[in-house]
């Protein structure tokens, strides 16, 4: 049995290495991907109270407050360092995102483009740190913590040194943006945990959540002349509402499961 479950170990490691190599193979095998000039044209670009583009500026604020939920949540759970350490960094980055989207959003360029995606950033790969090291070994998830924090950054950074240099290349942020998406669930299956029931369910909404974000940013000028609010305004409150579903899943694993 012992053998088996080695075996069957070996299989799921391998499985989840070949993916990811399938990943990255897709990805250079893509041509670069600039970014569109066209994203910074947003629907509503009207001045309120003295803020330019004010309802995308004020609708980060539920991010900044949420991120603070959670760093709350993280220094009163039961939980061990290494993986409080990497929610903290994710709840860190749900509020820098704030911070770093209405910075944008106040003036809308690739320039400003940057401090809104680096904090994002973290928040995907420290989720995704803090899930390998829940499910498949705290030590391996501990290990790829820094170094998938660091591919995120670079990931930003990369694109912004090659759109300055004329060639702007999209495909690594492409990668780190939606990766944890698809990777995540699979490891939840694989490395299926009963106790984690009802916190899946809150990751569902999280999913959700962020499919529900991404339609509205897509349809962003639809939205706004059928309601006179922006899909880039819903989508900061869709996300926000995301990201409430990471603190709510976070506490629903160590409140009880510590």
């Amino acid at each position: 049995m012992n053998t088996f479950v080695r075996l069957q170990n070996k299989f799921k490691l391998w499985l989840l290495l070949g993916l990811t190599a399938l990943a990255v193979g897709l990805v250079l095998a893509l041509h670069p991907v600039p970014q569109a000039l066209e994203y910074h044209n947003f629907a509503d670009q009207r001045m309120l109270w003295g803020i330019p583009n004010c309802l995308n500026v004020l609708s980060n604020f539920p991010f900044v407050v949420v991120g603070f939920i959670g760093l709350v949540a993280v220094q009163r759970a039961r939980v061990a360092v290494p993986v409080a350490w990497m929610y903290g960094t994710l709840f860190i980055g749900v509020l820098l995102t704030g911070f770093g989207s209405a910075y944008y959003h106040w003036r809308p360029d690739n320039n400003t483009l940057v401090w809104d995606r680096i904090p994002m950033t973290l928040v995907f790969m420290s989720l995704l740190a803090a899930t390998v090291a829940e499910l498949v070994s705290r030590r391996l998830g501990l290990w790829l913590f820094v170094p998938l924090l660091l591919l995120g950054v670079w990931s930003v950074l990369y694109w912004h040194w090659t759109e300055l240099h004329g060639h702007g290349d999209l495909r690594w942020y492409g990668l780190v943006q939606f990766y944890p998406v698809l990777f995540i669930p699979l490891l939840l299956w694989l490395y299926y945990v009963p106790a984690y029931n009802r916190a899946i369910v809150s990751l569902v909404w999280v999913v959700l959540w962020y499919l529900m974000a991404k339609g509205a940013e897509a349809l962003d000028r639809q939205i706004y002349e059928a309601i006179g609010v922006s899909g880039h305004t819903l989508k900061h409150l869709a996300a926000a509402m995301s990201t409430l579903c990471l603190v709510q899943m976070f506490g629903r694993k160590y409140r009880k499961y510590s």
